[in-house]
């Protein structure tokens, strides 16, 4: 009888939604598994803003350290807390299917759009795009995961917080006063998840790939390649979203000065057989000087 496949994961409860969710679909192609869950060092640091950790990859790359030194066989990820570009040795396995891509904001206050609310958020994106919808806002930050954020924001005086509606739609703690904010671009590959595995591990690689949900893995490809061309991580207010719709595939991104103070966006519709969107949206706007606001 084969070993069960190790499962590297966060310990946090989305982490472990998502682990679960992977381990089902590993029984969809006869694998056993187990989970293995490994602290990363964003969950143990939360005394600072994400942004000012300043470490692409802070959630990923205990789980890289644990696949290389074969302590597990395959690791899950929240697909936007990878770096663009996967350390040596290791590859992508398959993306399941993405679920909601939005952020939402919870009110913690009947009026939150006076002229002096106080907004909730550890995401530079979020907070900058916030910034650039309503100048007259202060944002504070809120770290921790998801029901330490949810507790922290119902005992403090803000006026609400902003999160991303995936992860409190999965563990079905999504408040029902939550505001869609369909304004709001997201970061790239949010709402999907990664699956990686060491490159030669030929043994599950190609079972894996057999999981793969290509539109998905399409869309956050495209939004990942304008990430890398702009040079961002979590330091950068970068925003992306690909939506594939009957024969065409539609790409909006953005780029938002910290301050809120300056915002550029890529909003256009390509045929489906169009190759490196992403590349083309980051090199419209670095013309239209994005290079400008990522340094300020």
């Amino acid at each position: 009888m084969s070993s069960p496949v190790r499962i590297g994961t966060r310990g946090s409860a989305l982490a472990l939604w998502q682990a679960r969710w992977v381990q089902t679909m590993l029984t969809s192609v006869r694998l056993k598994s187990e989970l293995v869950p490994i602290q990363s060092s964003g969950d143990q640091q939360q005394q600072k803003p994400l942004y000012e950790l300043g470490v692409q990859g802070i959630f990923t790359k205990e789980l890289d350290t644990a696949l290389l030194d074969n302590t597990v066989d395959i690791a899950v990820h929240s697909m936007k807390d990878v770096p663009t570009q996967l350390p040596k040795g290791i590859v992508a396995a398959f993306v399941p299917k993405r679920g909601a891509w939005q952020d939402v904001f919870i009110p913690n206050k009947t009026d939150w759009t006076s002229e002096n609310s106080v907004v909730a958020t550890s995401s530079l994106r979020r907070a900058a795009q916030w910034r650039y919808k309503y100048p007259s806002h202060s944002i504070a930050d809120i770290r921790g995961n998801i029901p330490t954020r949810l507790k922290n924001l119902s005992e403090s005086n803000y006026d609400g917080a902003i999160m991303a509606m995936a992860g409190l739609s999965r563990l079905e703690i999504l408040p029902h006063n939550s505001v869609v904010l369909d304004w709001m671009i997201p970061a790239p590959a949010q709402g999907a998840i990664l699956v990686t595995v060491l490159a030669e591990n030929q043994k599950l690689l190609p079972t894996l790939k057999k999981l793969n949900h290509e539109e998905t893995a399409r869309c956050v490809e495209e939004e990942r390649l304008f990430l890398q061309i702009l040079e961002g991580g979590c330091t950068v207010p970068i925003g992306a979203h690909v939506q594939m719709m009957e024969n065409n595939i539609h790409f909006k991104g953005c780029i938002t000065q910290k301050d809120g103070g300056k915002q550029l966006i890529f909003d256009e519709v390509f045929p489906l057989n169009a190759k490196n969107i992403g590349q083309v949206a980051a090199e419209q706007l670095l013309e239209k000087g994005a290079k400008e606001i990522l340094d300020v």
